[in-house]
């Protein structure tokens, strides 16, 4: 079995934000990346399926040449080589269509990735590499497990959850509780400085989206305390401040 784990770097999410450029560019000063939370447990299955099926695994990234610690850290983890496209991930349907054209190329069985990303939470890039490949796409996945060619799925849906049956080749959005998170080891560590990582130029895709700027929430207001016996100023407060009744 062939596996295909796409990963995102993003800023962790104890980083301080801000923009630049007047508002139009994410500044990364200072910033600590790292791989996708969600693409951390999609990888972390992969590498569990690669010790169970005797599966290989590659990672692939859209990113320029400082994802590439990043994609080291999943060599680390497990993963037995990587691809990285030569490229800024402008937009879902970009990133998509570099990632769709590699996996035509590479003839893998299986797509894993996260949910969504956490800087742009659009969870679109897994369905839209499905529909160009001609697969199924199935997400949020919380369990998967294979009876030969089968796959055994759980889902989140609203409510509870949805078990299915899923034929290979399928792309696959991952979540919590699907693997735990792996930690490098020195060995793995050590054995990523030499596993292959190929560069990639990018093929040609427009999604027609167009970043104007970016914008900060505005900040908390002063919190106001109100006596637990006061009822009469509390509903006040909620009622003209707050406005939420």
């Amino acid at each position: 079995m062939k596996i295909l784990v796409c990963i995102s770097h993003v800023p962790d999410t104890t980083s301080k934000i801000n923009f630049i450029e007047n508002n139009t560019k994410f500044d990364t000063n200072g910033v600590q990346f790292i791989i996708g939370p969600y693409d951390d447990y999609a990888l972390a299955r992969a590498v569990e399926l690669k010790e169970s099926l005797n599966a290989t695994v590659t990672v692939i990234n859209v990113g320029l040449a400082e994802t590439e610690p990043t994609i080291r850290k999943a060599l680390a983890i497990g993963a037995d080589d990587a691809i990285r496209v030569n490229a800024a991930p402008t937009d879902s349907f970009f990133v998509a269509s570099q990632i769709a054209s590699q996996a035509k190329s590479g003839g893998y069985d299986l797509i894993l990735m996260g949910r969504e990303s956490i800087d742009y939470n659009s969870g679109a890039v897994h369905g839209i590499v499905a529909e160009m490949l001609g697969m199924p796409s199935v997400s949020p996945v919380m369990k998967l497990d294979f009876e030969g060619n089968t796959a055994k799925l759980a889902r989140e849906i609203e409510g509870g959850k949805e078990y299915m049956e899923v034929n290979l080749p399928f792309v696959a959005g991952c979540q919590e509780p699907i693997a735990e998170w792996k930690i490098p080891n020195m060995r793995g560590i050590m054995s990523a400085r030499t596993k292959p990582l190929k560069v990639v130029e990018p093929v040609e895709a427009d999604g027609g989206v167009s970043l104007q700027k970016f914008e900060l929430p505005p900040p908390k207001g002063a919190v106001k305390m109100v006596a637990p016996d006061n009822v009469q100023e509390l509903v006040a407060l909620l009622k003209n401040e707050a406005k939420v009744i």
